[in-house]
């Protein structure tokens, strides 16, 4: 029995889709984590699965890493979608994904599918949507200790959460030396995405991330969206903007009623077919 995965990346942020009709291998928490594995296993930043036909439409589930699972991945839709018209599954230029958070309206940008836009959904800053502990109000610019120090911290929802550090300077370990504190903190019952952002002029802000489940990241479509708006929501840049990150740009754009446009690039690396050595240590876990 063959087990095929498709690799793309979204900016960095690279993906396994594992498309559960051509293949019959049933999937686990404790499976995910052992492929996703970069140095055991074929190594990606999560796993998604599908298309699952559904009578609302094309369904998807996502893996992280850690082998939970995500409600959704900004840029995992984007991969998704692509996978999606390579392989004849989709052929309109606009449809509808669905991940666990909800429904996603998708766009083709161009023929191949390589350059999509995606409706993420609505920015939510209240306490107990996103969620943070404490009485219901608005997470915004509130003083937040992470490992013995204390950042001004803005937190909001787009389906997933994630605190916003504005700073300075920005760099991979600053945000992995906090991360590796927030996103377990007590104060965020579900953990929590972490980003640290750099306000570079009105329409450019650049972003650091460390995911839950994931750890440090070169790309993400949601926080670029939760970055963007908390950026706008300062007063830091428009309601238009590109957030640079290590992986390359996304464009954002916030709509009057609060909801985001998230436009970037997809590429695919190739396919990957496991070995039956690697498959019967894959068996063995529940």
């Amino acid at each position: 029995m063959a087990v095929t995965f498709k690799k793309y990346h979204g900016l960095g942020n690279d993906y396994l889709v594992y498309d559960c009709i051509k293949n019959t291998y049933e999937l686990t928490p404790k499976r995910a984590r052992m492929i996703c594995d970069r140095h055991f296993g074929v190594g990606s930043d999560g796993i998604l699965v599908g298309p699952y036909f559904e009578e609302d439409g094309i369904h998807v589930k996502i893996y992280n890493p850690d082998g939970s699972m995500a409600e959704e991945s900004g840029n995992g839709i984007r991969i998704f979608a692509r996978y999606l018209k390579d392989n004849d599954y989709v052929q309109k230029k606009h449809f509808v994904l669905h991940t666990d958070r909800g429904p996603v309206e998708v766009t083709y940008l161009n023929e191949n599918g390589s350059r999509l836009r995606a409706s993420m959904g609505k920015l939510n800053f209240f306490s107990d949507e996103i969620p943070v502990t404490g009485p219901r109000r608005e997470v915004i610019n509130e003083e937040m200790e992470f490992g013995g120090k204390t950042y001004k911290t803005t937190c909001v929802s787009i389906g997933i959460p994630h605190c916003v550090i504005p700073m300075d300077e920005i760099s991979r370990e600053k945000v992995c030396s906090i991360g590796k504190f927030s996103e377990d903190a007590p104060c965020f019952p579900n953990r929590m995405n972490t980003l640290i952002m750099k306000p570079i002029d009105e329409y450019n802000i650049a972003i650091e991330i460390h995911e839950r489940g994931a750890g440090y990241t070169l790309a993400s479509g949601s926080g670029s969206c939760a970055a963007a708006g908390v950026a706008y929501r300062l007063g830091l840049a428009s309601n238009k903007m590109t957030v640079h990150m290590p992986g390359g740009e996304l464009q954002v754009e916030i709509e009057e009623d609060g909801e985001v446009l998230m436009t970037g690039d997809v590429g695919y690396v190739g396919t990957t077919t496991l070995g039956y050595e690697f498959l019967a240590k894959l068996r063995v876990l529940e």
